[in-house]
């Protein structure tokens, strides 16, 4: 019986690691590439938010870096993103009964080229956008503009990420 119960156990150990070769807890699967880069991402708003392109930049960098084990790189690497900023954009979203504005949203859109120089047929160019609404009262400064951004940033740059690697 104990060996039974050694064998079963020595098998279930087995196949969990072979099976970790496929699929890992980030959710990206087998990645045949070693590096990566981002490029600088430009801001061609009509909106101008000083900064934020240098922001989105970092913040797609830490991403990758904290998801995977790829090793980030200025050249040469294995996956590239890049792209721009196109749309920064504040908009009325509700109204109270004497027709004031009662809460705005703010809108991110950011065009993404991914390439792979390992497997081309995964590349893409794609647009990615996400939205934050915030009270009327308040102006997008301070406080409001940076959660503005965390809620923005984590939202495009996972999505990034799984279009990219995750391939979802």
């Amino acid at each position: 019986m104990k060996k039974i119960v050694t064998y079963c156990l020595f098998l279930t150990v087995i196949i969990s690691m072979n099976s970790c070769k496929y699929y890992n807890f980030t959710g990206t699967g087998k990645i045949d590439a070693k590096t990566f880069q981002v490029n600088y991402f430009q801001n061609t708003a009509e909106l101008i938010e000083p900064g934020i392109e240098r922001d989105f930049t970092l913040a797609l960098q830490d991403l990758i870096v904290n998801q995977t084990n790829l090793n980030l790189t200025t050249s040469g690497a294995d996956l590239i993103y890049e792209g721009e900023i196109t749309g920064f954009r504040i908009s009325p979203m509700t109204a109270t009964a004497d027709q004031r504005t009662a809460q705005n949203r703010v809108t991110m859109t950011v065009n993404v080229r991914f390439t792979n120089t390992k497997k081309e047929e995964d590349d893409f160019e794609k647009s990615f956008s996400f939205f934050y609404d915030y009270p009327a009262d308040r102006q997008l400064i301070g406080p409001t503009l940076t959660a503005a951004k965390l809620e923005l940033f984590d939202r495009i740059t996972q999505d990034i990420f799984n279009a990219s690697l995750a391939k979802w």
